[in-house]
């Protein structure tokens, strides 16, 4: 087992990694269940593929603590982060008389643990909820820091809340019954962090990533283990994205959220897909202006084709030019003063933020890349 510490003063809580996790909820999770009369209880909320595949080993675990386990399961995909089953999750909550000292556990991948955290946030002006992520991309990034959101028409995650979890719990076993596709999306996430800053990891990926894709069990925990010590740290420097640091684990997110749009916000186009077609767009851009080799850019795009990742627009299935990919980005909520700010990279592990980014250059270089790519 190991045990990542995110420092935030009063805010501060632990990630827990450890294989089997789930059937040990109880000794997890009991402490945070309510106490009424002589009965303790938490509520779950999940989707309906996280229910069949691993709530009943939650329950059991949790039973065997003498907790009872309240769930509620809301449809799966990209569409529950939406105002109406944010609704629909909150009158759930309110009908099982939440209190604001309860712990809502949110048992699922990123779309369940933004939903629930942002209700959290915001019912009875903010209630505590436990991240048990059961997807390799929200074990490694969207569980943890506390950014929580909806969707909404004009854009990806442009309704939400910073609403820090008391525990993150993760069982790298849940992975197991996750579709291969959904591994490596979640995998582009890993790939981030060695892009960022930490060269050496992203040759460990080149090396060893597709042990991890293939279920190596040693592998996958290296994996998480050294992605969510890199976030832990970075949320500990910039919790709320103020000094920019926090900034740099968007790299892909400008392109990718773009890509998302054009696709519907679809399962044409899976969020770590287009992470994973965004760094290689964000380091061929970065090419094309000079701040990094080709070569260098060429690796990016070389690690992502071979695990079978999207790494340009055909690959991600987007058909827009880039007049129109651009105008998607014109509603990136990281917008200030008329001007989108870039994570663009100086070489690998040398990740940074551009504030003069010329949106009619990178809608040309959207074409141009097509265009190369035919």
């Amino acid at each position: 087992m190991a045990i990542v510490s995110v420092a935030l003063d009063t805010r501060s809580y632990d990630i827990v990694i450890e294989q089997g996790a789930l059937d040990r909820a109880g000794t997890h999770l009991a402490g945070y269940a309510r106490q009424r009369a002589d009965t303790r209880r938490l509520v779950v909320v999940t989707d309906a593929h996280v229910a069949r595949a691993q709530l009943p080993r939650l329950e059991a675990s949790l039973r065997a603590a003498n907790v009872t386990v309240e769930p509620v399961i809301l449809p799966p995909g990209e569409q529950t982060k939406s105002w109406r089953h944010l609704e629909e999750l909150l009158d759930a909550l309110l009908g099982q008389e939440i209190e604001r000292g309860d712990h809502v556990v949110a048992l699922g991948g990123g779309v369940i643990g933004d939903l629930v955290g942002f209700a959290a946030s915001i019912l009875k002006r903010g209630c505590h909820f436990i991240q048990v992520p059961t997807t390799l991309l929200a074990q490694v990034d969207s569980s943890v820091g506390g950014k929580t959101a909806i969707n909404a028409r004009a854009g990806k995650n442009l309704i939400g809340s910073f609403h820090q979890p008391a525990l993150v719990l993760i069982d790298p076993s849940t992975l197991d019954t996750l579709p291969v596709r959904e591994t490596r999306a979640g995998y582009a996430e890993v790939v981030k962090y060695g892009l960022i800053d930490d060269p050496d990891f992203f040759a460990w990926c080149e090396a060893d990533g597709h042990k991890l894709l293939s279920g190596d069990s040693q592998a996958r925990e290296y994996a998480i283990e050294r992605s969510v010590k890199a976030k832990a740290a970075i949320v500990a420097d910039d919790e709320r994205e103020t000094t920019g640091r926090r900034a740099l684990l968007n790299l892909g997110h400008t392109f990718g959220h773009a890509l998302e749009a054009d696709t519907g916000f679809s399962d044409t186009l899976l969020h770590g897909e287009g992470v994973a077609a965004g760094m290689a767009l964000a380091f061929r851009y970065s090419a094309r202006l000079g701040l990094c080799t080709a070569e260098e850019a060429e690796r990016v795009t070389a690690h992502l084709k071979a695990v079978g990742l999207p790494y340009d627009l055909a690959s991600a299935h987007v058909t827009a030019d880039g007049a129109a990919l651009v105008a998607h980005m014109l509603h990136d909520k990281k917008m200030a003063a008329g001007t989108l700010p870039f994570l663009l990279a100086r070489g690998i592990g040398q990740t940074f933020l551009s504030k003069d980014v010329v949106l009619d250059d990178v809608a040309a270089f959207l074409d141009e890349d097509r265009a190369g790519a035919a």
